[in-house]
């Protein structure tokens, strides 16, 4: 770098190649961020994660088997609140198709809840650099 500049982030087009790490990012003036302004950022980003998170809990979704013989319904973080089996789905000679089907039944719920939970929290989690413990 030319010696006027001497201590700044100002480089001249003609220095030639940077010589820093990629990724990393100087602050014009070697300011500081706004430590409050992305304490704030932090905050909204948290109460939308848990507006999220509560609306998800409050919606239900439905998975099916059997082509509607039966049908789970579980909330968007995936619990269980509904079972509900067609009586031609019932067969006293073999339970083990019908376990199959509740199964299956709760699994595409399942299923459902977690592309809910992609589209509501996929976007926050992007935004406080994933969410461990989420699947994000």
């Amino acid at each position: 770098m030319r010696g006027d500049h001497v201590g700044s982030a100002y480089r001249h087009p003609d220095d030639g190649p940077d010589d820093r790490p990629s990724g990393v990012t100087v602050i014009p003036g070697g300011g500081q961020p706004n430590m409050q302004q992305l304490l704030q950022q932090a905050q909204k980003m948290q109460q939308d994660l848990a507006r999220a998170q509560e609306e998800l809990a409050a919606t239900e979704v439905e998975g099916q088997a059997g082509g509607g013989l039966v049908k789970a319904t579980v909330t968007g973080n995936g619990e269980l609140r509904g079972l509900v089996i067609d009586p031609k789905a019932v067969d006293p000679e073999d339970t083990e198709t019908l376990a199959d089907l509740v199964v299956a039944a709760v699994q595409a719920a399942n299923d459902n809840a977690h592309q809910l939970q992609q589209t509501k929290l996929g976007p926050l989690a992007q935004g406080l650099g994933g969410m461990p413990g989420l699947g994000f």
